[in-house]
């Protein structure tokens, strides 16, 4: 080291200032190149969603707009909140000159106000919750590095020194601990990824409620009563999309549930409306055996319709690869005795494989290609939190049956 030090200090102070700012040049080249990648990056997404969409609409009547809020989520991903609301900007300008009547132009129709309004509102949702979740990831991959860091740092003073075991064995203690919260943390960002799912549902509904709507208006005369029941669950979808936001929020700050005294049933048939679309393009016959007066539980509504809304996506997948048969789900509720009530969904799918009734709850354990192992794992974390149990088990008939309980409490 000191040898290093009397070498530099027989350099020319001109030659190590001028390797200093070169040094730096180089840094500040490096950061523009960066940035001019990623809001470049941004351009170009938003040019292809836009070259994509002018090539579909040639043979559907309808603008498929979800390509530009893809472009947008991508951009916002790879670039951050910049590039991602460059593309907001540009989605924006090019959805109105070229899918906005009148085309080809930046005015807007008043009958095309709500639409035009409900596009740039998913942009931005989306590229927000994008640019959350890298921030996120970003954030995690950094504690991840540094947590590793001090696990490295607490073994080697561990070995280097019997004296100071004890001191060590609690230094190592403590960053389990900090390893246990990482792992929460990171099951948490897995948490995002998979409730972003749930939020891009209720932004597809507006969008396509939203096309409804405007074909509605355009209609000679206007239909302005369908036009106005679209508006309105144009309203629940997205202050339902609000609402899923909101739980994630209070799940990562600790708050507790958000309960109501909540009618199961009401909840059920609210969620099978909202779901209408996606079970009718499926071709799946949904039908309900909901037991008459059952008893207000004290639940968080939004929670429980999550639950509800994994094991339908669940039972309709599993009904994807059946032929020949009508593909069918069945929800039931009853009244299971005076303290619990029990709910249960059964499919006539692919059902449970061997020996993996009780694995499929696992985090990250999954049968699918391409899921993610959290959405059980997830519902039975709710139903649990609820004071609830949830289970699944074969159908007789060839299938699965997903069944779970929730308390019943005294109102007074």
């Amino acid at each position: 080291m000191s040898a290093q030090i009397q070498y530099m200090s027989m350099l020319r102070p001109g030659v190590f200032e001028n390797g200093c700012a070169s040094l730096g040049h180089r840094m500040r080249r490096s950061q523009f190149g960066k940035t001019v990648l990623e809001y470049g990056a941004a351009v170009l997404l938003v040019s292809g969603a836009l070259v994509s969409s002018l090539v579909i609409q040639r043979y559907f009547p309808y603008p498929f707009l979800f390509l530009f809020v893809a472009a947008v989520m991508t951009a916002a991903w790879f670039g951050g909140p910049g590039p991602g609301l460059l593309s907001v900007v540009l989605s924006t300008f090019a959805v109105d000159y070229f899918f906005v009547p009148p085309h080809y132009s930046l005015a807007i129709n008043a009958t095309d106000t709500a639409y035009f309004g409900a596009f740039v509102v998913c942009a931005l949702v989306a590229s927000w919750v994008s640019a959350s979740k890298r921030r996120d990831a970003e954030a995690l991959r950094d504690a991840r590095d540094l947590l590793e860091a001090r696990v490295a740092e607490r073994t080697a003073e561990l070995a280097n020194s019997i004296a100071e075991r004890e001191e060590a064995q609690q230094g190592l203690v403590q960053a389990q601990s900090e390893l246990a919260h990482l792992s929460h943390a990171m099951t948490m960002g897995e948490l995002t990824a998979s409730i972003a799912h749930e939020v891009n549902q209720p932004l597809t509904a507006v969008l396509n409620y939203g096309n409804a709507c405007l074909e509605w208006l355009s209609a000679n005369p206007p239909n302005l009563e369908e036009a106005r029941l679209a508006a309105e669950t144009i309203v629940k979808d997205g202050a339902r999309a609000a609402a899923v936001i909101g739980r994630i929020r209070a799940l990562f700050q600790k708050q507790p549930l958000s309960t109501e005294w909540l009618d199961v049933n009401a909840a059920i048939q609210e969620l099978i409306a909202l779901l209408h679309h996606e079970i009718t393009n499926r071709h799946v016959s949904l039908r309900t055996e909901l037991a008459a007066n059952l008893p207000r539980v004290k639940a968080d509504r939004v929670q429980l319709q999550q639950v509800l809304l994994n094991l339908i996506v669940n039972a309709m997948e599993a009904t994807d690869n059946i032929n020949g048969t009508p593909r069918q789900i069945v929800i039931r509720s009853l009244l299971q005795n005076d303290a619990v009530i029990s709910l249960s969904l059964e499919d006539n799918g692919c059902g449970i494989p061997p020996g993996t009734a009780e694995k499929i709850f696992d985090p990250f354990f999954t049968t699918k290609p391409h899921g993610t192992g959290l959405g059980l794992s997830i519902s039975r974390s709710l139903v649990e939190s609820h004071r609830g149990r949830l289970w699944a088990e074969d159908r007789p008939e060839g299938g699965s049956i997903f069944r779970f309980t929730l308390p019943i409490e005294s109102h007074s």
